[in-house]
């Protein structure tokens, strides 16, 4: 059974940078594509950015720039660097991972910017 284990979340100031990760227990790590998801209070879940097995990348926009995805195929594990972070930044961020027969998620990390 796939499991997506996120740390990092916490309380940042406004302007201030935090740093996700996401631990996969699935041996095919390095052929799925990966990425972050967040849901902020009273609004749907979105995009935050992707990864592919080739390493390329995809943001939503009001992240580009200011956030950047990676990943450690040895260690089965995607990051998330958030820098430059505002109060509408405030959500649960959720780990995605594409399975060959179906779609993973974590339970989630909560991120708060707020002074």
């Amino acid at each position: 059974q796939v499991q997506l284990v996120e740390s990092g979340g916490g309380l940042v100031q406004p302007g201030g940078s935090l740093r996700l990760l996401c631990a996969a227990s699935v041996t095919s790590f390095r052929l799925r594509t990966t990425g972050w998801y967040r849901q902020a209070p009273g609004k749907q879940r979105e995009l935050a950015a992707t990864i592919a097995p080739n390493f390329s990348t995809d943001y939503a926009a009001t992240m580009k720039g200011r956030f950047t995805i990676s990943r450690d195929n040895a260690k089965n594990t995607v990051y998330l660097q958030m820098n430059s972070l505002k109060p509408e930044d405030t959500a649960v961020y959720y780990c995605n991972l594409q399975g060959a027969v179906g779609t993973y998620w974590g339970k989630g990390t909560l991120v708060t910017v707020s002074s």
